[in-house]
């Protein structure tokens, strides 16, 4: 059954959520998920559904909308008008989801393990919202493995290798408060995943 006030927790979405899905859309116009035709809006709204399952409030949901317009259509000064747009506690956490407001983006390794420390001094607002997209990523990489294989990796900077390590050591930095919903499913996500490329990998083994 679904409620007038439309989660558990009563978090209502109003005027604000309505312009931030706006200002979302049009700041990402264009861009696509990695290796894929599917519009990037996408991943913000399903990043925004698990915070509100979560019992995010409205300015963690509009956080989610907005958890990469920093780091990809704007840095700093894009910072600022999402402060000016949407109040300080949204800019703290979509700052605290950026992992570089640098253009051209320092190298890909170093930024993971600067963000991976990160999150070990963020707030519960923020691990909340960066929970929830690496969740969101994880099953989208988890679904496109079992799809098309190992192909899916040459999709991220961080090849397999790379991408497996940085799931491994997000989980880490979550797991050191009380795992939630989210922080347990990301779990058993990168479990499938590990586990699915190790059954590949012996198949791969017993051809030669």
């Amino acid at each position: 059954m679904v409620t007038r006030s439309g989660n558990r927790a009563g978090t209502k979405l109003g005027r604000r959520f309505e312009q931030a899905l706006l200002f979302a859309h049009r700041q990402h116009a264009g861009q696509t998920r990695k290796g894929t035709p599917t519009p990037y809006i996408s991943h913000l709204l399903g990043v925004a559904g698990l915070v509100l399952e979560a019992g995010g409030d409205e300015d963690l949901a509009i956080a989610a909308l907005l958890h990469d317009v920093v780091e990809d259509c704007g840095g700093i000064p894009m910072l600022e008008e999402v402060r000016r747009r949407f109040g300080e506690r949204v800019a703290h956490v979509v700052e605290g989801c950026t992992d570089t407001c640098l253009d051209p983006k320092p190298p890909w390794r170093r930024r993971k393990e600067n963000y991976v420390r990160h999150l070990r001094r963020a707030d519960a607002d923020t691990h909340l919202v960066s929970a929830a997209d690496k969740l969101h990523n994880a099953r989208h990489t988890l679904s496109d493995y079992f799809q098309d294989g190992e192909v899916i990796w040459t999709r991220f900077h961080g090849k397999r290798q790379g991408t497996l390590w940085y799931y491994r050591a997000l989980l880490r930095e979550f797991r050191r408060r009380r795992p939630n919903r989210l922080v347990n499913e990301l779990e058993r996500v990168v479990l499938q995943l590990e586990s699915a490329v190790r059954q590949e990998a012996q198949r791969r083994f017993r051809r030669r």
